[in-house]
Formats: C-alpha cells, structure tokens, sequence
C-alpha cells in the first residue's frame, strides 16, 4: 500500500467523502438513472432494435384512452377507501393492546402480524378462492346460511372491492399497528400520570394525548399508504386471476402500465404511463404534508 493511498484513507477530511460514496453510486444508479431514462422513453417508441422519438404523442395517446382514466378512478378510490380503514382501526387497535386491559399482548402482537408474512400471491389466491361466484365458495355459502342467493362477488364493482379492501385490511393492519405501537413508545407516561391525577378518563387521555402525539407516526403511515395504494397491482392480479378483469372493475395504474409495457411491449408509453404515476404519487404526498403541517412556515421542501 503506497503511503499516498493510506495517507487518503486516513484522511480526516476525505473519510467522510469515502462512506457516503456507497449511498450516491446506489442513489444515481438505481434512482436517478432510471428517472432519467424514463423521461427519455416517455417521448419515445421503443421496438426490438428500433427507437425512434414521438414528442407528446404517447402523453396525447395517454390523456385520451379511457382504460388509462378507469385506472386511474380506481387506483385513487382503492387509495382513499384503504386510507379510511387502515389509519383509524390499526391505530385503535394498537392502542387498546398497549393498555393494561389486555393479557398477553405478545400473543395477539404476533398474530395480527402473521398476514404481513404470508405472500401476496398466497393471499390473493385464497380471497379468489373464498369470494368464488359457485355456490360452495366460502362467502357463499355463509350468504346461504342467512338464506341469501349466491352472488358473482368478483363481477360488480361493490362486491368486487369489497373483497379488496377486506384482502388489504387483513393484510396491512399487523403492520400499521407496529408503526403505531412505536409512536406509543415515544409518548412520556408521565402525561397519562399527570392526566389521571386531573381526573381524566380513558376517552379524553385518547383525544387529547395520545392522538396529537401520534400525528408524527400517523403522517408516517399516510405517506406510505399513499403510495402503497397507488402502486397495488399484485393483489388485483391474483384476485382476478389476471390483469383482465370483468369491466375493468381491478384494472389499477400499475395494471395499465404492466398491460402496455409487458403485455403489449409498448415500452415508450409505459414509461409515460410511470411518469403520471411518480408525478400523481408526488402531488397527492406532499398535499398532505403541507395539509398536515409537516412544512411549516419559512420552511423549504428539499
């Protein structure tokens, strides 16, 4: 080893320079890079061996198919409607197993986390299973039991997303109550001490303690599920059996994107496609952390 190099490594002004340099090779190669590209295919048509450069034909080709609006309709309902259940129910849930009410916390801890191990493509396959148009499927057959016809649950669009949603909570709840679970953590117990000292029951101590010092954990969790939402393919694919579902009914952005990319080896308008998504994705993120205060005043978004 030359002295020149060691005199570099054991540079107290370079070291710093040597161990972010992984993070920027990673961070240009696999985020900056691609961006970059799919900004140059969005304007392009690209064909095995042949690339040739179309404007704003595919945003114009994009703005105008209606499968393209239909995605977009339901990847922002699926994003919402899983925002109303998978923030309130997993935050009360998380905090009614903190409490002292409960025994055996680490039991029911790791049950409502058994889900987020289990591969979506298990899952999917067995709610397909289970929300079945024959009769002996299993949400039949308790529709029977209440004296109830059977119904072809995955061909309307209430049914067909009631089976989603039901597939999205069972999954994802584990998870957001360990997102909550640590804000808990970080809430001082000596506010609830000093609560029940004042008299405070267990509704008011919620309202007025733990729910504002939740607000970091709770931000946390939205910002997720926002792009969790937006990006849901895999489920919609196995629920369906494909990404050809009756109406259209589980056709999301993602779906799109896979139909014309993958399906239809149309590479330039997916890349126009994803572009929609990051940009939706960014602008729907951001809303709601200027809305939750996360920005505040005088601050800068870097």
């Amino acid at each position: 080893m030359s002295s020149r190099f060691k005199s570099f490594l054991y540079s107290q002004d370079k070291a710093p320079y040597v161990f972010i340099c992984p993070f920027v090779l990673l961070f240009v190669i696999f985020f900056v890079y691609p961006i970059i590209s799919t900004v140059i295919m969005s304007f392009e048509e690209i064909l095995p061996g042949q690339v040739e450069f179309l404007g704003l034909k595919n945003y114009e080709k994009l703005f105008s198919d209606r499968s393209f609006w239909i995605a977009i309709r339901n990847s922002v309902v699926y994003m919402v409607l899983t925002l109303i259940l998978l923030i309130p129910i997993p935050m009360v849930l998380a905090c009614i197993l903190d409490s002292k009410l409960v025994i055996g916390k680490g039991f029911f801890r790791g049950v409502f986390f058994v889900p987020v191990l289990t591969s979506v493509v298990v899952a999917g396959t067995i709610f397909r299973l289970m929300f079945g148009e024959l009769p002996g499927s299993l949400m039949n057959r308790v529709l029977a039991f209440f004296g109830h016809e059977p119904i072809k649950w995955l061909f309307s669009y209430g049914t067909g997303y009631t089976a989603l949603l039901l597939l999205a909570v069972w999954r994802w709840t584990g998870m957001n109550i360990v997102y909550f679970f640590a804000g808990l953590n970080n809430i001082p117990t000596e506010l609830y001490e000093a609560a029940d000292i004042d008299g405070a029951k267990g509704l008011q101590k919620f309202r007025f303690i733990t729910l504002p010092l939740l607000k970091p954990s709770r931000t946390y969790v939205i910002t997720i599920s926002v792009f969790a939402g937006l990006r849901m393919f895999t489920e919609s694919y196995m629920l369906w059996s494909g990404n050809n579902s009756p109406h259209e009914i589980g056709l999301t952005i993602i779906g799109y994107l896979y139909r014309q990319g993958i399906e239809q080896n149309e590479m330039g308008y997916a890349s126009a496609v994803g572009l929609v998504l990051l940009v939706l994705a960014m602008i729907l993120n951001l809303s709601q952390l200027k809305v939750s205060g996360f920005f505040k005043k005088g601050d800068s978004i870097e």
